[in-house]
């Protein structure tokens, strides 16, 4: 597993790293995420299962793994782990993010999944929670899906909120979502507390069909910003699933995967890794056999040729985002 530091940061990372979205709790917005667990929702089972693919992960060399407040109990999943197999902190970069409450219940059939707020109540309330948690593992703490009009880039009292965190130790990151990721990660760029700049991490949505957010992000990285990027193949879009994909789609995306023998999915993620303004791409895998195959991504031989075929296959953001909104929980 290649290593790097995540920006000016100086936190050591591997190129691929693991996200728990889709560990952590019941539902998720994955495509075939039910079938991926098994359809056992199991507190017992579910912690099994972040330990598997865990444990599958850090034998790989994945040195990086990506924790919410809103993904169940990924964070209680993670410490668990931790503990278990004596990891200490400077072995391994966790970051973590606020501003979604988690509140299906356990349930995959909720109504609601998790409400937003990005108020500084809030971001005192799951702070605390994640220390609680991970404690001296906690390395980053991130505002999740930070948007212009969630106002959270505004509120001086949550930005200067996060600057004590900073002066406490942690670093600050931002994650990025919406068609609108170029606009809101260019204004965090421009925010500066105590003299310096808030913002050391960002974390944004980048894939062959929704690449808009790319020149913001390199422009970041240009700034000293680590890079992280998510949902790098589509929440499943990207996958032997392809669903919601139309067939021309697929069809060229098979036919690249076919020219450089690899899988859609290691494709996607190779797409990814190509761009030497991203430090880290994470796999978002629910299973072991899915986490291995993305590791694949690391020796698929990339060229020129491949990125053009690609090209042509990006959605407009909006249209990309609203696909993404009716995706089901399941």
């Amino acid at each position: 597993m290649m290593m790097t530091r995540l920006g000016r940061t100086g936190l050591p990372v591997s190129r691929l790293g693991l996200g728990l979205a889709a560990l952590g709790r019941p539902g998720y917005i994955n495509l075939g995420h039910a079938d991926d667990l098994d359809r056992d929702y199991d507190l017992a089972a579910m912690q099994a299962r972040t330990d598997e693919v865990l444990d599958a992960a850090w034998a790989a060399g994945v040195r990086y793994v990506d924790a919410a407040r809103s993904y169940g109990r990924a964070e209680q999943f993670l410490a668990t782990w931790l503990a278990r197999r004596a990891i200490v902190p400077d072995a391994l970069t966790i970051g973590s993010k606020w501003g979604y409450t988690y509140t299906a219940g356990w349930r995959v059939d909720a109504a609601q999944h998790e409400i937003k707020d990005h108020s500084l109540s809030t971001l005192e309330r799951q702070l605390a929670e994640s220390r609680g948690y991970l404690g001296a593992h906690l390395a980053l703490y991130q505002i999740h899906s930070a948007t212009l009009e969630s106002g959270v880039l505004e509120n001086r009292a949550v930005l200067e909120r996060l600057a004590r965190a900073r002066d406490e130790g942690l670093v600050i990151g931002l994650s990025l979502s919406g068609p609108r990721q170029a606009d809101t990660l260019r204004a965090a760029l421009e925010i500066r507390v105590g003299g310096a700049p808030l913002f050391d991490v960002v974390q944004a949505t980048w894939n062959v069909l929704e690449p808009s957010a790319g020149p913001a992000l390199r422009e970041a990285r240009a700034a000293g910003l680590g890079v992280i990027v998510k949902e790098a193949l589509a929440n499943g879009r990207l996958t032997d699933r392809t669903g919601g994909t139309d067939g021309a789609v697929r069809s060229r995306l098979e036919a690249v995967a076919r020219q450089l023998c690899c899988t859609i999915d290691q494709l996607a993620l190779a797409a990814v890794l190509a761009h030497p303004w991203v430090d880290v791409v994470l796999s978002g895998a629910a299973r072991v056999d899915h986490l291995r195959a993305n590791l694949g991504a690391l020796a698929v031989p990339w060229d020129d040729a491949a990125a053009e075929a690609l090209r042509a296959i990006a959605e407009p953001p909006d249209r990309y985002w609203q696909a993404r909104s009716r995706l089901a929980w399941n």
